[in-house]
């Protein structure tokens, strides 16, 4: 192989890429065996192989036991806004959204209490063991599921008070930052680093996705003068929703 040029698995896998891109092999159609792979392209197995296996990790096929491997259909990624606005209802960005588009939205959520995990207390600043409530929401949207996150607010902060369960009590299911203002902590910032990894095995299997699928992460952290007094991960599957963002300029 001469400088730059592609290993021979890589440029059957981008053969094949491109006909389930431009439509040769649509979704649901079988991919070509192994053998039928190797006799066109002239390859050895082991290269058929692993051309078949960078399409899988890509998510472009899948296997399916006893019967072979097919083209996977490729979804019309869709939108999840994100906004710098706060909601003038005080609903959570996602009950906001889901009451403008009216969308068939749901969501469950359950709350308890832990300690915090020394990545969670750094991004709390807060001592890794520290006492914090730990709420999980699943998101759906037309029964399908779309988005999981997980937030962890100290309970220095929140504990005793009628806003320590986010999803109960007087201001149960509202945003951060009405929930904290009820407690007279002033929420004035917040942060959201977005990154990609491969999805959890228990993620993908709450997204209906398949083990190698890529996730969108958001990491976002709400702050009161500089403290910070929630933080969360919001996790996406990335090969159907893209992440849009509405910041005002000021």
């Amino acid at each position: 192989m001469t400088f730059g040029e592609q290993p021979a698995y890589l440029r059957v896998a981008g053969d094949l890429r491109k006909k389930i891109v431009d439509g040769s092999l649509p979704p649901h159609a079988r991919l070509p065996s192994q053998a039928r792979i190797r006799e066109e392209y002239g390859v050895s197995d082991t290269v058929a192989l692993e051309a078949r296996k960078v399409l899988m990790a890509e998510g472009l096929v899948e296997g399916r036991s006893g019967s072979g491997t097919y083209v996977r259909e490729r979804p019309v990624p869709r939108r999840i806004a994100r906004s710098g606005n706060r909601p003038a209802s005080g609903a959570t960005p996602f009950r906001q959204e889901q009451a403008e588009t009216h969308a068939r939205g749901t969501w469950e959520s359950s709350s308890r209490q832990s300690e915090a995990s020394g990545a969670v207390a750094e991004r709390l600043g807060i001592k890794a063991g520290d006492r914090v409530m730990c709420t999980k929401y699943v998101f759906r949207e037309a029964g399908e599921t779309m988005m999981l996150s997980t937030s962890w607010e100290p309970l220095a902060v929140t504990g005793r008070t009628p806003v320590m369960l986010p999803e109960e009590g007087p201001l149960g299911g509202m945003g951060v930052v009405e929930r904290m203002r009820a407690i007279d902590v002033i929420v004035d910032n917040v942060t959201e680093e977005v990154g990609a990894r491969p999805g959890l095995a228990e993620e993908l299997l709450a997204l209906g996705g398949v083990p190698g699928h890529v996730v969108l992460v958001v990491q976002r952290t709400y702050y009161a003068s500089g403290r910070p007094v929630e933080t969360a991960d919001v996790v996406i599957p990335a090969d159907r929703y893209r992440v849009a963002y509405h910041l005002p300029v000021r």
